[in-house]
């Protein structure tokens, strides 16, 4: 009995704290907490039990309240809307302001709205605009447009928004002129200082460090309890908590694989310090969506406004009892074809199960010169270089926010009109004379249409405009005015001092680029002018200008304007301070860059190769990669140049290649291409896999040797790789600095690209993720306190390099070198040798 008594006690306290720890319950309780029911004469409650106050004579309206607003009932009232705060509304016939008096800090403002007829007023005819403390909400907002298109009988809008110490948060609601505007409810929860705005911690995107910090304001779009059921906003964090509802992530699986379902109900999470009661209730923690078996990913797909930041919380936690210890679930996160994390190990990152934890990204949504509603794609891919015991992915929960831009805004155009189903009728509403539903509507559509119409007109003169001021007949562009503008010859000339010599910062196949500056001396420019005597002209010109006039993103440079007067082809672009990447590899008085310099450049050029290849429609294929088309800014941030022979890729899934006469610069252009003239994706990777060697060897794409003899860096690279004497051709600048894991993967991927066979060469998204291994290999190396006296075991970087001595040769298979120093070496046999051996 004695035994049993031990053992029970022993049991108890290996599951104290565990049980503990997940019994906490919520560790917040909210400091300021408003539920102004708008409308309402007195206070109610609502189906959780919460207690809405009447806004009637309340200190948070105006004095003149009663003057410039009115209440009202919703009628007709659609039986699955809540009757709090939906069923009566205040009605606003100007700007009318709530200011809420409450502590210092971030606070939610959820915003209710219920679009039906108040009294005379039929909600098809509002359109207002809200704003808060300084951040503009929405804008032009139709509730019953939005009601229409998203099938939402009621509106809830959420957004977080900071309030600073001594200030209060005024809601300002106006309606647009000659229309009115009403609200239903207003809510404000406060919450935990940094549970959003992680302060001065960088979160992690595709393309740099984003800093989320207070002076932004977010939106919620979309709160998931992945792989489980709706979460009611009672159910979040308790009865004193945020109360935010989840919903089920079913209808935005993006792919015939769904994964299953794993959820254990009464299974204890262990929150902790990182990651407290309040980060997300129990309930998203114990369910899950997995991975299904024989599938390559998880994918979702979410419709947001383009021309916005979000800012992405995946939420983890391993629930399965058959993953229990590290390396067993290891997987790749992708944002947008973008992959901005590598083997997430939930184990790994929480030291154990039922550990929850959360991750944030950050995604850019490009507008492409104009905002609608774009698709903002996320997969879960497992990652199997470390051979984990399951080829598994899994997420608990998603939280998608958007971030307020440069102008303090979220807004974004209304959803399209063309979407909404006609007749336009709300339901049960009756037709009433002389306030009929369709007119309001019509009467907005119409206004819409005529300024599409005026838009259209003023596309179709700019048109004809270009199309007669470009040098050659027949050729026209449409050019998005907010992306590229067209400069008179006279600002070049002011910007260049009349193309002066000193002006001229580099020489390409194009002709001169100047540094120069526009806007009053404000800009600082790249120009780029054509010569007359290049065999480059119109074609190029034009190509540069459709290419990079549809084209933003951080690693691609960007095309400011262009001039096309009295002859002149003209093209602007963006300043990069420290030129191209081939000024600081070789032949140069710049200082050598280190190695995680180089492999961070590489990694930047990958990705705007990247982007290029997936973004779009169509593929674009650069054809012209190089060391000297790979710009680098102030910060160091590398940007692919140079469009003027980039060709649009295969257009169908029955053309796998675009056939063409072969284009680009000796050294780097693809053999297949070259052979056989039909181009692909995978002959920019070629041209970057010698852009790769180029970084490592600081040698030139075609090395001489002596006199009538010259090797191919490509061919002398993939030789020394199959020697395993690959160590002896870096750069020797870079002795000691990189860690062997390091060197191995990045080799390794040159080689790749440098495949004979396209088919055989990566993909630039795989590129990307390999470059970005190479980078977290050198830095756990670089952690761990290796030093280059390490016996080459950890960090690398041989002599010389290239054969400049007997010695540097000696070795190969099948070349034997006397010592005799009267014989003379003929490097030309040594060379063919080479080349024989290579295969090329």
């Amino acid at each position: 009995m004695l035994f049993y008594t031990l053992y029970l006690f022993l049991l108890l306290l290996r599951i104290l704290p565990t049980t503990t720890a997940a019994a906490a319950g919520p560790a917040y309780t909210a400091t300021d907490f408003i539920l102004l029911n708008c409308g309402a004469s007195s206070a109610l409650n609502d189906t959780s039990g919460r207690s809405w106050d009447s806004d009637e004579r309340t200190r948070y309206a105006p004095p003149n309240a009663a003057a410039i607003s009115s209440t009202s009932k919703a009628s007709p009232m659609d039986p699955s809307v809540f009757s709090v705060p939906y069923a009566t509304a205040r009605v606003f016939h100007s700007t009318f302001s709530y200011s809420f008096p409450v502590s210092r800090g971030p606070k939610f403002l959820r915003l209710y709205f219920y679009p039906t007829t108040y009294s005379a007023f039929n909600a098809s005819q509002s359109f207002l605009s809200v704003s808060a403390n300084g951040f503009t909400l929405l804008s032009n907002f139709s509730a019953f447009l939005y009601s229409q298109i998203y099938s939402a009988p009621s509106i809830k809008k959420e957004f977080i928004i900071n309030v600073q110490e001594n200030q209060r948060l005024n809601v300002t609601i106006s309606p647009n002129t000659n229309t009115f505007a009403f609200i239903n409810g207003i809510e404000i929860v406060s919450l935990p200082d940094h549970l959003y705005f992680p302060g001065d911690v960088a979160i992690k995107s595709a393309n740099q460090l984003f800093y989320l910090t207070t002076t932004n304001a977010l939106e919620n779009l979309y709160r998931l309890n992945v792989g489980g059921n709706n979460v009611e906003m009672e159910d979040d964090s308790g009865p004193s908590g945020m109360f935010r509802a989840w919903s089920s992530d079913d209808n935005y699986i993006f792919a015939d694989d769904v994964g299953y379902k794993p959820h254990v109900d009464d299974l204890p999470i262990n929150y902790s310090n990182q990651t407290p009661p309040y980060s997300a209730p129990k309930i998203v923690y114990t369910t899950s969506r997995v991975i299904g078996h024989n599938s390559k990913s998880l994918k979702w797909a979410f419709p947001v406004e383009s021309g916005f930041s979000y800012m992405l919380r995946f939420h983890f936690c391993e629930i399965q009892p058959e993953v229990t210890e590290q390396n067993e679930r290891v997987f790749d996160i992708s944002v947008d074809n973008q992959v901005v994390d590598v083997q997430v190990d939930v184990i790994y990152m929480t030291g154990g199960t039922r550990i929850p934890i959360f991750k944030d990204y950050v995604a850019w949504v490009s507008d492409d010169g104009h905002r609608g509603k774009k698709d903002l794609r996320l997969s879960l891919i497992p990652n199997t270089h470390g051979h984990p015991k399951y080829d598994s992915a899994l997420l608990n929960g998603l939280e998608i926010f958007k971030v307020s831009d440069a102008y303090q805004s979220l807004v974004a155009a209304n959803p399209e009109p063309a979407a909404i189903s006609t007749p336009l009728k709300l339901p049960g509403t009756k037709k009433i004379k002389g306030s009929s539903v369709i007119y309001p509507v019509i009467g907005s559509l119409i206004a819409i249409f005529a300024a599409v119409a005026a838009v259209s007109f003023l596309i179709f003169r700019r048109r004809r405009k270009l199309k007669k001021s470009l040098p050659t007949s027949g050729s026209s562009i449409l050019l998005p005015s907010d992306l590229c503008r067209r400069l008179l010859l006279e600002e070049i000339k002011t910007a260049t001092s009349n193309f002066r010599d000193n002006f001229i910062i580099g020489k390409g196949g194009f002709g001169n680029v100047y540094k120069g500056f526009i806007d009053d001396g404000g800009t600082a420019v790249a120009i780029k002018r054509l010569n007359p005597s290049s065999k480059q002209g119109v074609c190029e010109f034009l190509t540069e200008i459709k290419m990079l006039s549809k084209l933003r993103y951080l690693h691609l440079v960007s095309l400011i304007g262009y001039c096309d007067e009295n002859g002149e082809m003209i093209l602007i672009y963006d300043y990069m301070a420290h030129g191209t990447l081939r000024d600081h590899l070789y032949n140069t008085d710049n200082s050598p860059l280190n190695w995680k310099q180089r492999l961070q450049i590489c990694i930047g050029a990958a990705k705007g190769l990247c982007y290029l290849h997936t973004s779009g429609k169509h593929t674009i294929i650069h054809r012209d990669i190089k060391s000297t088309n790979i710009l680098l800014d102030d910060k160091w941030v590398a940007k692919v140049s140079d469009f003027g022979l980039s060709k649009v890729g295969p257009t169908g899934d029955s053309h796998t290649h675009v056939s063409t006469a072969v284009k680009g610069s000796f050294g780097y252009v693809d053999p297949e291409y070259y052979k056989r003239q039909q181009l692909t994706d995978k002959s920019d990777v070629y041209s970057f896999g010698v852009v790769l060697f180029e970084v490592l060897c600081a040698r030139p794409v075609i090395i001489p040797s002596f006199p009538g003899e010259q090797v191919n860096l490509a061919e002398w690279a993939s030789f020394c790789y199959r020697e395993g004497r690959i160590q002896e051709i870096i750069d020797p600048n870079l002795d000691g600095q990189i860690a062997l894991e390091c060197l191995s993967k990045f080799v390794e991927t040159g080689v790749m690209c440098l495949r004979e066979k396209g088919v055989d060469r990566p993909a630039m998204n795989d590129v990307v993720w390999s470059l970005e291994h190479a980078m977290q290999l050198q830095e756990v190396a670089e952690k761990r306190g290796c030093e280059a006296s390490d016996s080459g075991k950890s960090l690398v970087g041989m002599n010389p390099t290239f054969p400049e001595s007997s010695e540097a040769v000696s070795g190969f298979k099948g070349i034997s070198l006397s010592s005799d120093s009267n014989e003379k070496l003929k490097w030309g046999e040594v060379f063919s040798e080479i080349k024989n051996q290579v295969g090329r």
